[in-house]
């Protein structure tokens, strides 16, 4: 992981894993962190009562369903879900590949589906 801001941090490397799901942090921004996720299946729902968090897709395409809505993000497209707001993602091809950007101490609350 790079932390420090001269670390060069190589994308590639950091997304080559065979997992289902890896997400991990690769560089700090002041109190924020800035992960790379890799994901071949869909993450479960939930929400961040206390923060934001930005999405920013490299691979593959993201699919991000909220309640009421289904945000797709191609390769280079950046999209912030506003805390408190139950949401998934899942990947759009085989593999996805995206970027978050959230504080580091981040709390995840796992939820159930939204009533269809």
């Amino acid at each position: 992981m790079g932390t420090s801001s001269s670390a060069v941090v190589n994308l590639a490397s950091e997304s080559s894993t065979a997992r289902n799901y890896d997400n991990h942090p690769m560089a700090t921004v002041n109190d924020h962190e800035v992960r790379i996720a890799v994901m071949t299946e869909t993450y479960h729902w939930h929400c961040h009562s206390d923060l934001d968090e930005t999405f920013l897709s490299v691979e593959g395409g993201l699919l991000i369903d909220l309640d009421d809505e289904t945000i797709e993000l191609a390769p280079g497209s950046l999209f912030t879900v506003g805390r408190g707001v139950r949401h998934r993602t899942r990947p759009v091809t085989a593999r996805s590949v995206h970027l978050t950007f959230e504080r580091k101490d981040a709390k995840t609350e796992m939820l159930a589906p939204p009533s269809e």
